[in-house]
């Protein structure tokens, strides 16, 4: 009976451990994957920086946008979201730490005496996941207050200006060997992929896994040197945003309003970098004011022959009346010699004599 009241009085086994097991593995799946996506999408810098600008404001929904510009609060939410699950991991990993130096000194000589392979990579994904804790937390705090800070230029500012490169180089390590070990681990404590032959499946899954550690490492590399070309080559001018093309739209108020006042297009225009285009068509104006002060003063020209001409016609005019007028006097002395020979009555005298003082008033 006293047996039996024992048994009884003992503590039940609880599931919660077995639970928060679940927790950390699926918390973990969803990071591990999360983190090769991640690492593809920012690889896209090796190819370009229009093709890392398309990523980016694809990341920002920006094929929702009227003028293609994105919203930047969406990268704040996807943020949010992997901090939390980052926070929540880390959280249930910490519970099969070693809490002492005692206990962390017997795990040690057991590895050693043991020499078990993934007793070993558990141990590596423990110092790994220990030290992401602190620069994963700086990583994603930053990229957390500066959702909008997502561009090639933006990005090579912060790698190279800011001296972020040592920092992305140890979580680039980190991240990559604890992600690779932490799925490999999920495949071999749940079952996964791994059939009829364990011992076969695990060689298999280890291969997969160093190739795949390989590649996204190479990929990590890669990718942080590419940003620091771009930073070192944008030294001068840092902070400044990326002018890519991608996604850039007109909204519907924007074509509204050029159509109404075609000055505001042409000062956009001007604004958007095509002043070049603008240079012909002030200098065609430029050629047509030239053509319309030729024209006046070929008006003008014209006038003074006309005028020169006039005057020149008026002077011949009377110049030739006035010898009009000599050749009339001599007509009329003629005739004056003429009747002062002939014999007159006294009457015809009269009238000469008549004559003689219009002549002269003439």
């Amino acid at each position: 009976m006293e047996s039996y009241i024992i048994e009884e009085n003992k503590p039940r086994s609880s599931r919660l451990p077995a639970r928060l097991d679940l927790a950390q593995s699926g918390t973990g799946l969803i990071l591990g994957l999360f983190m090769w996506v991640h690492m593809l999408l920012v690889g896209s810098i090796i190819l370009g920086k229009d093709a890392f600008d398309f990523v980016a404001k694809t990341m920002e929904l920006a094929f929702l946008s009227d003028t293609g510009h994105g919203y930047p609060i969406a990268v704040f939410f996807a943020v949010s979201g992997v901090f939390t699950l980052f926070i929540v991991h880390a959280l249930l990993g910490m519970r099969k730490f070693p809490i002492s130096w005692r206990q962390h000194r017997i795990m040690r000589d057991q590895m050693q005496m043991m020499k078990h392979t993934d007793t070993n990579l558990w141990y590596v994904q423990a110092v790994t996941g220990f030290i992401m804790f602190f620069a994963g937390s700086v990583h994603l705090y930053t990229m957390l207050v500066n959702p909008g800070s997502i561009d090639p230029f933006l990005s090579a500012h912060r790698v190279f200006s800011g001296n972020y490169w040592f920092l992305y180089l140890i979580l680039l390590i980190c991240v990559e060997l604890h992600a690779s070990i932490g799925l490999y681990r999920l495949c071999m404590k749940w079952g996964w992929f791994t059939g009829t032959d364990a011992k076969n499946s695990r060689k298999k899954l280890k291969k997969v896994k160093n190739r795949l550690t390989i590649f996204f490492l190479t990929v990590g590399v890669l990718s942080l040197a590419m940003f620091l070309f771009i930073g070192f080559q944008n030294r001068g001018n840092a902070g400044e945003p990326y002018p890519g093309t991608a996604y850039q739209k007109t909204s519907h108020a924007a074509e509204e309003k050029s159509a109404a006042d075609p000055a505001a297009e042409t000062e956009a225009a001007h604004e958007a970098g095509t002043s070049h285009d603008t240079a012909p068509a002030a200098s065609e104006e430029a050629s047509d004011k030239a053509a319309a002060v030729t024209h006046d003063t070929a008006d003008t020209h014209d006038t003074a022959d006309t005028h020169e001409a006039a005057a020149a016609h008026d002077t011949a005019d009377t110049h030739e009346a006035p010898a009009a007028h000599d050749t009339a006097d001599a007509h009329d002395a003629g005739a004056t010699h003429d009747t002062e020979h002939t014999p007159e009555t006294s009457s015809d005298a009269g009238a000469h004599e008549a004559t003689l003082p219009a002549i002269e008033t003439h």
